[in-house]
């Protein structure tokens, strides 16, 4: 609670700071206020609350370890936005203030308790996102990307609430833990055939949100039209989110109708790794095919919710968290990386990336980690990530959804080679100059390097939090 209120009055004030006319305050300003929200996140670690707004929002451990993550992710994210400093952007106060008011919407999916929170915590993150989305009001792909984004979230949403309004139809409830009750009663079994489609509807909502097969089909084209430093957002904490509140939602509010939707979510499972590792590897260019990985480890994260079976603590659990924290500060690396490559290089597709190596060994680097760690390479955070989850699916005896994740896992290795073999074998443009990169990116890119190998080798620090 105490995080929302501080995102919400800080957005605000970065309104305030615009009327500055100066952007060199706002990065900064916006980075220092993050980090303040960060550590009173923490301070809520192991403290007991009650419910706010009449049960529909708590916050437990539950809530503060994913909020942790979309918080840590934004942090390490902003830094790739100086060239909207250095650039003079005249809208990157009201930039940075939608992104604050975003996270509250994501902190909201996180920590609800009651669906219309659900529901209010999507509109408010995926509103930010519409708008920053179309940010680039002068290029046609963003406004493109921008309008497809609006139309379909708006379908999206609109379905989601039908299937809320259908199991409230059904069941007379909001509360998780109530819905939960009623769906196991005898005496709703009539209702069965309301509160099935209430579910599915629900899970398309969802699933959209999270980038899931069969409803990924806007995710490429966004994600490729969305400036690069917004795509990085909306990869990670709008994945984040959408997942816990996924979670939240099978293991507290439907473990009772789990032979209805194990079904569902295990084909989901299935048909997003295909379509995210089969569309990573025909693309041409680096920034579509993040955007296919992106599919592809929704994938992945959604064996968790498989092996979950309908609980909010355990295992799978443990391991939802562990592969977000890790596909977040690799994918913000990746792009980070391609952003600094794109502001310099003209050269389109992976040519961008050629001779990388020779000209930024830094940057080469870190993309490599952050590829390797996206491939599930052993002694990166991606590796454990997958062995987490894989390891947990095979405990509740899904041996075979395992061997297809392992399958779709050696098909990644294909794409994500290919921007290190542009990096280290491709040669130099003959009209390639090193790519400036400030002292804070610097930074920032060896944290995160640091962060995905650190998160390969040692990772029982993070042990114990869910």
């Amino acid at each position: 609670m105490t995080s929302i209120i501080l995102l919400s009055v800080f957005g605000i004030l970065n309104l305030f700071l615009g009327f500055l006319r100066s952007n060199k305050v706002l990065l900064p300003g916006a980075m220092l206020l993050l980090l303040a929200v960060f550590g009173a996140n923490y301070a809520d670690w192991n403290v007991v609350h009650a419910p706010y707004f009449n049960n529909m929002l708590v916050v437990n451990n539950y809530t503060v370890a994913f909020t942790g993550i979309v918080l840590l992710t934004t942090i390490l994210l902003l830094p790739f936005s100086r060239s909207y400093v250095t650039d003079g952007e005249p809208n990157l106060a009201e930039y940075y203030a939608l992104l604050l008011f975003s996270l509250v919407g994501a902190i909201m999916m996180m920590g609800y308790d009651h669906l219309l929170m659900l529901f209010v915590g999507i509109e408010i993150l995926s509103i930010s996102m519409y708008v920053l989305a179309g940010s680039r009001k002068r290029d046609s792909r963003s406004n493109e990307a921008a309008l497809k984004y609006f139309l379909m979230g708006a379908f999206a949403t609109g379905i989601l609430l039908f299937g809320i309004a259908l199991l409230y139809g059904a069941t007379g409830k909001f509360v998780l833990s109530e819905l939960a009750t009623a769906i196991a009663s005898p005496a709703n079994a009539s209702l069965q055939p309301m509160l099935y489609i209430g579910i599915l509807m629900m899970i398309i909502g969802i699933g959209f949100k999270v980038s899931a097969a069969p409803f990924h089909f806007w995710t490429p084209d966004v994600y490729e039209g969305t400036p690069t430093f917004f795509t990085a957002f909306m990869s990670t904490v709008v994945k984040t989110a959408g997942f816990a509140a996924f979670l939240k939602l099978l293991a507290v509010a439907l473990p009772g109708a789990q032979g209805f939707w194990m079904p569902t979510i295990q084909a989901m499972c299935a048909l997003t790794l295909l379509l995210g590792n089969v569309g990573a590897a025909v693309q041409t260019s680096p920034k579509r095919m993040l955007a296919y990985s992106s599919v592809s480890h929704a994938g992945y994260l959604l064996i968790g919710l498989v092996a979950s079976k309908g609980a909010l603590q355990g295992e799978s659990a443990s391991a939802i968290f562990f592969y977000s924290l890790a596909y977040s500060i690799a994918t913000v690396a990746a792009f980070g990386v391609l952003k600094l490559v794109n502001e310099h290089r003209l050269q389109d597709g992976y040519a961008g990336l050629n001779g990388l190596g020779k000209t930024n060994p830094l940057l080469a680097f870190v993309m490599t980690v952050a590829m390797l760690s996206l491939a599930g390479i052993p002694l990166t955070g991606g590796f454990l990530g997958k062995l987490f989850l894989l390891i947990a699916a095979v405990g509740q005896g899904y041996i075979g959804l395992v061997v297809f994740a392992v399958i779709m896992s050696m098909v990644g290795l294909y794409y994500y080679l290919r921007p290190i073999i542009a990096m280290y074998m491709q040669p130099v443009p003959a009209d390639a100059t090193p790519v400036p990169v400030d002292g804070i990116q610097t930074a920032t890119l060896v944290v995160l390097a640091l962060l995905t190998i650190v998160l390969g080798i040692v990772p029982g620090f993070m042990s114990g939090l869910l």
